[in-house]
């Protein structure tokens, strides 16, 4: 393109031919003006005036003529140069001297009038003549000197256009003369806007940005002119020129520059080549003010700063120009100290003005003042058209974008194409991204799960943030702008996540218009919504701006201590965003979770408005755990029994006082529909009546029953038993009766009466943990060995008060045939197993063909520890022969390394086991990699946990066995007890026993243990994390390897593992080479002698410990 511009430079020292035509402005509202509206129009054509042909040619004072072009910046240097070119011949002088010199600078016309130009002196205002081209914006000292270049501008002391003759003897004095007259020049392509100076005052002022990107250069003309009118035509003016020059113009940005841009943005994290635009600009700083100016307070007032505008993937970047002018790829620390960043989410206007380039954005950062940048540039259309559509790519799901978009209409018509891939979720991902990188906060550090079975399926699930803290405000109201709009999500779920940092949120700068209006654009007219809390005006707006959305689960996001400023519990917020909704018929959620939150009496006053209107067709009255009494209760059940033929489940655990039977059975019985109904921790007035009659619950239609932590009678026994006979029951499928006082002899009654004739598996789960089944528990498993019962049972934290009742159980489950899911978790033996409950354990695992899930953890605490004991490794065994089990849970069992040697068998035989939850376990690196080896040859397990706790507890006792090292390193320590700390040492490392008197002896050089220091100690640690990593990443390769033969999917098996096997097959037996390494590695000193060698001698020996429990022979 440079060199088009210089060949149309060169054309000037041809003779022209004909005149240049008129060009042709494009059409544009602002330029749709009668002709009587313009200033005195200039000639279209230059008229043909004879020129007196120079006496002489001084081609010895050519510098000087070059000196006088050398104003003209805007001039290549060839163009410069061509100005002082001759030739020897006479043709060529003749030519030369009838050039026009102003084709340089333009050659036509299109405006042309007087300004005043600032000075010093407020009291001597001086006029200077503007002359407009079709190339260039010149001002020049005088009309006369203007009307020297461009006959077809009249002179002053003759207004009219005729010729005029030039009365210079020479080509040489002419060009002086003329080129020094000229105080500026502009090219039109590198105009950057053209703009009004809005000081308040009565006299306008045009400022006129360019710059000149080749060398750098950034300035700005003002215009001062005496009326708003002409201001305007100048500006339609030179905008029309503009448009015509850039038009011309291929590359409007140099390659260098955008390189330089593009690496700016990568180091802000925020470019994307499908979304990245640059533009030019100039940043206003306006200043209004009042009263008479002089010109320093004009030129403060235009004060402008060049810089470029760059749209990334989620900000929007003002990045000063370059001030180095070397080509040089790298940014000084101070160029990008002066970029601004602004969100394109932040962003809340957009206004485009139509008389000229100036246009300004609008920016509300959350708990921050809006933010408006003035900004002028010739591409401002544009640019709101790259905002509107990045804003769209972000927010693809927003049906309107939540800012204004007041720009001119033929900009408004227009619109860019979107070209948006879809994404899981509505692209749920990219707009939370989005929030995020606006609010700079970091978003791995939310955690959210998506659930597909269950209830109103699918539903979002925002879990605990990755490091185990809580989530800022930030973080949440990310997450919530980031679910409005969408709707691939029918239930949304916070439970158990504190919203208390939005809810103590007020954003006093303003608040977000769009959750003003309904989805379909209609205002909501709720008084009152913008005083509201944060957080209830985003759950408004959540359920206001969503069709699908059906539930909502807020149970336990606000911690009961919380209080308001004056003692009294603060309300939740929750039901004064949502009953407004719910009562005007604006939302589909009819399903609100509050299990857990303390309800003021506020939140209550608004349950209970949209409990007794009908509009509001709730499904649920979830509010367990709420601190609700139980007057409060009775009040809401009476008024939500306008609902029942909706309702479908009822939660009022932890109800605060005693419930009487009779009033409590009117006021459940209301209620026909009901699926689900907990009433854990609920208490009824003394009396032998039932807590529910039979007849109550054979008039709903439950699914699922919670009774647990609530003292059931004999009469409420019966009662269940009664239902559970009927087949009014047979869709019920859960019942939890945890802590309820039954006996054996209940439970054995509730099974009996589940049991239907045809003896058909029961596809029900119960769940009675902690109760009293010592007694009666002879029949209890009696009852479970006649296939009475349902398919899936939890009795928890059983205590036996002697082993051959829990071998009853053994055997019990031995015959069974309906149990698929068995929990017998923290059992409480008298005592560690004995071997022949061990082998009936063993014998059951063996032959049992029916069970599929299966825990046996026990129990590590401060006062009690419940276990099977060491034996538990021979019924493991009995494993390597089931068929049947896919899940197997056993935790806190203190397997050690001979139980994880004895389970890696188990996994090298076994073809059915889908998880294995083996965690804290006492399992040291050496066990860990047994465990891995095993599950190279094992291709059907899909989980294993990677055994953190058990690799934080062996590192620990690692470093606590080299700090006693360190501190028995005394000449007061006898040899022997040397050896006992370093036969100690050896055992950690190899998690294997130590057997009794190896005898060895040492020279007295080696009777004291070595030291190290605590480099050495972090070597040996690193050395060690090292190796558990590699083996956390065999167990991660063969799990995935296996669920890719479990879903089909072809698997390629990476190379390098054999090596890794070799490397750490040996386990811990290593660490003593690690050891010697490191002192070996570490400059000897006199504090600090090596003396090492004894390690590698008692580490081999140990090696060859006997085992503690001997393993019989199968």
């Amino acid at each position: 393109m440079a060199d088009k511009r210089r060949r149309k430079s060169l054309s000037i020292f041809r003779q022209k031919a004909d005149h240049s035509p008129t060009i042709q402005i494009p059409a544009s509202p602002l330029l749709e003006k009668r002709s009587s509206d313009y200033l005195p129009s200039p000639v279209d054509s230059d008229p043909a005036s004879p020129k007196p042909r120079p006496r002489t040619l001084q081609k010895a004072n050519r510098t000087s003529v070059f000196g006088s072009l050398r104003s003209l910046h805007s001039l290549d240097e060839e163009e410069k140069l061509a100005l002082t070119r001759s030739d020897s011949k006479a043709s060529s002088l003749q030519e030369e001297s009838d050039m026009n010199v102003k084709g340089l600078l333009g050659s036509k016309v299109l405006q042309y009038g007087e300004v005043q130009a600032g000075g010093s002196n407020m009291f001597r205002k001086r006029t200077q003549f503007m002359v407009l081209t079709e190339s260039h914006l010149i001002r020049f000292r005088s009309q006369i000197k203007a009307a020297e270049m461009f006959p077809s501008i009249p002179n002053s002391l003759n207004k009219g256009h005729t010729p005029r003759t030039s009365s210079v003897s020479s080509y040489q004095e002419l060009q002086m003369s003329t080129y020094s007259d000229i105080t500026s020049g502009v090219p039109l392509e590198q105009v950057v806007a053209v703009y009004k100076i809005d000081d308040g005052r009565p006299s306008p002022v045009v400022e006129v940005a360019y710059f000149d990107e080749r060398a750098r250069r950034a300035s700005a003309m003002q215009l001062q002119l005496n009326e708003m009118r002409e201001a305007e035509l100048w500006i339609a003016a030179i905008r029309s020129a503009c448009n015509q020059a850039r038009s011309l113009v291929q590359q409007q940005i140099q390659d260098r520059t955008v390189e330089h841009l593009a690496r700016v943005l990568e180091r802000e994290r925020d470019y994307d080549p499908e979304h990245f635009h640059i533009f030019k600009v100039v940043q206003r700083f306006i200043n209004k003010s009042t009263g008479r100016a002089s010109a320093e307070d004009l030129t403060r007032l235009g004060s402008s700063t060049t810089c470029y505008l760059v749209i990334g993937l989620h900000k929007i970047h003002l990045v000063p120009l370059q001030k180095s002018s070397t080509r040089s790829s790298s940014t000084s620390l101070s160029e990008l100290d002066g970029m601004t960043c602004y969100a394109i989410v932040n962003l809340t206007s957009i206004r485009v003005v139509a008389d000229d380039d100036a246009f300004q954005l609008t920016f509300k950062p959350p708990m921050a003042n809006p933010c408006m940048v003035q900004l002028a540039s010739c591409s401002g259309g544009e640019i709101a058209l790259w905002l509107r559509s990045a804003s769209e790519y972000l927010r693809p799901e927003w049906l309107r974008q939540p800012f204004i978009f007041d720009v001119p209409p033929e900009i408004d018509d227009q619109m860019i194409p979107p070209n948006f891939p879809k994404e899981d979720h509505d692209c749920f991902d990219r707009t939370l991204i989005a929030y995020c990188a606006g609010y700079d906060v970091d978003t791995s550090r939310i955690c959210y799960s998506v659930d597909y079975d269950c209830e109103d399926a699918p539903r979002f699930q925002l879990l605990p943030p990755s490091n185990g803290t809580t989530y800022s405000a930030l973080e949440l109201l990310a997450v919530f702008r980031a679910l409005r709009y969408n709707e691939s999500f029918s239930s949304i779920s916070f439970a158990r996540i504190n919203l208390l940092p939005l809810r103590l949120y007020y954003d006093g700068f303003g608040s977000d218009l769009d959750s003003l209006f309904t989805r379909s654009g209609n205002p909501t007219n709720i008084a009152g919504h913008q005083d509201l809390p944060v957080l209830s005006q985003e759950i408004r707006v959540l359920a206001l701006k969503s069709r699908r959305l059906r539930r909502l689960d807020f149970s336990h996001t606000i911690p009961h201590q919380t209080l308001a400023g004056d003692g009294e519990t603060l309300d939740c917020g929750i039901l004064e965003a949502l009953t407004p909704l719910c009562k005007r018929s604006l939302t589909n959620v009819d399903w609100i979770v509050l299990t857990g939150l303390r309800l003021a009496d506020s939140d209550l006053n608004y349950l209970v408005d949209a409990a007794s209107e009908r509009k509001c067709h709730l499904r649920a009255l979830e509010i367990g755990e709420c601190g609700l009494s139980v007057h409060d209760i009775d009040v809401l059940l009476s008024a939500l029994a306008v609902q029942e033929s909706t309702v479908e489940v009822i939660d009022i655990s932890g109800a605060q006082g005693r419930f009487s039977p009779e009033l409590f059975q009117r006021g459940m019985g209301a209620f026909t529909r009901i699926r689900r109904l907990n009433l854990t921790r609920v208490q009824k007035t003394a009396g032998s009546e039932p807590l529910l009659p039979p007849e109550v619950l054979l008039a709903w239609r439950l699914e699922a029953l919670y009774l647990s932590q609530t003292t059931l009678n004999e009469q409420t026994v019966d009662s269940i038993s009664t239902y559970l006979a009927t087949p009014k029951s047979d869709i019920l499928r859960e019942l939890h009766v945890n802590q309820c006082g039954l006996t054996g002899y209940d439970l054995a009654t509730f099974f009996r009466s589940m049991t239907r004739d045809d003896m058909q598996t029961r596809m029900m789960h119960v769940s009675a943990n902690e109760n009293r089944l010592k007694t009666g528990n002879t029949v209890l498993f009696r009852t479970i060995a006649q296939n009475c019962g349902p398919s899936s049972l939890s009795l928890r934290m059983m205590d036996f008060e002697k082993e051959n009742h829990f071998r009853e159980l053994i055997n019990a489950l031995k015959v069974n045939t309906t149990l698929r899911s068995l929990d017998i978790s923290r059992a409480s033996l008298p005592y560690d197993a004995s071997v022949e409950t061990c082998e009936a354990l063993k014998e059951m695992f063996a032959t049992n063909r029916t069970l599929e899930e299966l825990d046996i953890s026990g129990e590590h605490a401060h006062l009690d520890t419940t276990r099977f004991g060491i034996g538990l490794n021979i019924a493991l065994r009995g494993l390597e022969k089931n068929t049947s089990l896919k899940l197997l849970r056993i935790e806190y069992q203190a397997l050690g390394l001979q139980g994880a040697n004895t389970l890696a068998e188990v996994l090298e035989r076994n073809d059915s086991l889908v998880e294995i939850h083996c965690e804290h376990n006492d399992i040291n690196l050496q066990s860990f990699t047994a465990l891995v080896n095993a599950l190279e040859k094992n291709h059907t397990l899909l989980y294993m946990s990677t055994m953190d706790h058990d690799r934080a507890r062996s590192m620990d006792k690692v470093r606590r066995e080299i700090e006693t090292m360190e501190r028995a390193d005394s000449p007061k320590v006898p040899k022997s007890g040397g050896g006992a700390i370093k036969k100690a040492f050896a055992g950690t490392l190899t998690g294997k026993p130590h057997g009794k008197g190896h005898g060895h002896r040492h020279s007295s050089s080696m009777s004291s243990t070595a030291s190290f220091t605590n480099q050495d100690v972090a070597a040996v640690m690193s050395t060690l994390d090292e190796k558990w990593n590699i083996q956390v990443s065999r167990m991660q390769k063969y799990l995935f390897r296996n669920y890719c033969r479990a879903q089909g999917v072809p698997w390629e098996d990476g190379a390098g593992d054999e090596d890794s096997r070799q490397t750490t097959a040996t386990g811990d037996s290593s660490i003593a080479q690690i050891l010697q390494r490191v002192k070996l590695d570490r400059t000897p000193t006199a504090a600090h002698p090596d003396a090492l060698d004894y390690i590698d001698e008692k580490l081999g020996r140990d090696s060859n410990s006997q085992m503690i429990f001997q393993m019989p022979e199968d």
